[in-house]
């Protein structure tokens, strides 16, 4: 009989399946993450900080716009004082009046209520409620900058996992033809200088999947990065079935578009819409103003000269005069701002215009190239299988299998890249043009 070494017992257990401990302890790490650039731009959303500030900055401005709107209500004071007064003194500098002053004890209310300064207040408020609605733009700006960085970063890793595919097919194709030209070469079918060829261009395929893991890495560190996460996520990105579509036709049509959705676009128009408000409340300085004011209080204790209780109302009209050309400063200042702030509007509509057509055009000479690059794929790889069967064939040298192993290599990265450029620039196209 012959003899068979015993299973070691914690082996024997764990293959009658009375040990699952040790099952567990031999699994390797967790798969990574499934990413599509869908689930990509959610995360974005919830975790990337510039997006929260951008939020947060909106929520902000909507309590300056409050802050403008309390000069419609009315002020209400209470009032707590007591005095200790030398009898008979009197307040004697510091004014032209000249009051006696009593030892007293008393509390009272004040109130306070504009009744109209001619528009200048409701011209502030609706120069606040406007600069609102230009953060809130702006926090969809910055949302829109966000995902479009999302997209490109999700687009480039993507793009660098298929090179990575690509590296490692090119490393087990070229081992396999080192292989067997070793092994004609040890049976002296075929010279060393073949089999250094082979392991030469081996080699290359090898430094191509160094650079390619490489590159992987750091895409997947600058996706990781704009998700929001403070350290490197691994994520096995999911490529979109999505079939790539032509470009649009009408460029003009396209600028037209982003005019009417741009969210920069519509900040700038409501800044400059709250500067012309201000500009007019600015020019409302000069009018008067006109209060109502009221107070009512008592005095416990008190001089037997002073009245138990106090109350009084009026009406306090406000009319400016002179104050140095202040009033008249601040209007001009205010509409010359309220200029350049147009003038801020043109200039950017005029960058939005020449962005959208640049974009198109990168995305038209981007699907162009995907023809090419494919082209170029099929027939690098006839050439490829061609040199590869003169070679078997003895018809060629090596050198001539290797050059075609570099084109389709080399084929098969631009193909790669033809694909996943056209994609990074429909999304730089549909954020140009204001949004998904």
């Amino acid at each position: 009989m012959r003899w068979r070494p015993a299973l070691p017992a914690a082996l024997f257990a764990a293959l009658c399946g009375h040990a699952p401990s040790i099952a567990a302890s031999q699994a390797g790490p967790p798969p990574p993450h499934r990413l599509t650039i869908q689930d990509a731009e959610a995360l974005a959303r919830q975790n990337n900080p510039r997006i929260t500030v951008a939020k947060l900055n909106a929520l902000a401005s909507q309590q300056i716009s409050r802050e403008a709107s309390s000069a419609f209500y009315p002020t209400l004071y209470a009032y707590l004082t007591a005095v200790g007064a030398h009898d008979g003194g009197r307040i004697s500098a510091g004014g032209l009046n000249n009051p006696i002053i009593y030892d007293r004890a008393a509390g009272g209310l004040t109130a306070n209520q504009l009744i109209t300064d001619f528009g200048r207040t409701s011209n502030l408020v609706q120069s606040s409620r406007l600069r609102t609605q230009a953060d809130d733009e702006r926090a969809v700006a910055t949302t829109d900058e966000i995902l479009l960085a999302v997209d490109q970063s999700f687009y480039n890793a993507l793009g660098t996992q298929a090179l990575t595919r690509v590296a490692q097919q090119a490393v087990s194709a070229r081992q396999s033809v080192a292989d067997q030209v070793r092994a004609l070469a040890d049976s002296k079918l075929r010279s060393e200088l073949d089999a250094s060829f082979a392991d030469v261009d081996l080699a290359e395929a090898n430094l191509l999947l160094l650079d390619a893991e490489n590159n992987r890495k750091a895409a997947l560190a600058a996706l990781s990065t704009v998700l929001g996460y403070a350290d490197q996520q691994d994520f096995e990105l999911v490529e979109e079935s999505t079939p790539l579509e032509p470009p649009p036709g009408d460029v003009e049509q396209l600028i037209a578009e982003a005019f009417s959705r741009r969210p920069e676009l519509a900040a700038l128009d409501l800044d400059a819409r709250a500067a012309e408000r201000y500009s007019i409340a600015e020019q409302d300085l000069q009018l008067p103003s006109v209060r109502a004011l009221g107070a009512v209080g008592g005095a416990p204790y008190r001089n037997e000269a002073v009245s138990p209780w106090y109350g009084a109302v009026g009406v306090n009209v406000e009319i400016p005069l002179f104050n140095g050309f202040l009033f008249n400063a601040r209007a001009k200042e205010a509409d010359l701002r309220a200029q350049a702030s147009r003038q801020r509007l043109l200039e950017l509509k005029n960058a939005v215009a020449r962005d959208v057509r640049t974009s198109w055009l990168d995305v038209d000479a981007a699907y162009a190239r995907l023809d090419v690059a494919r082209r170029l794929l099929d027939h690098a790889n006839r050439a490829l299988d061609l040199a590869r069967s003169r070679y078997q064939l003895g018809l060629s040298s090596i050198v001539e299998l290797s050059q075609a192993q570099l084109y389709q290599t080399r084929a098969e990265i631009s193909n790669t890249e033809a694909r996943y450029r056209y994609r990074a620039a429909e999304a730089n196209l549909r954020y140009q043009l204001g949004g998904p």
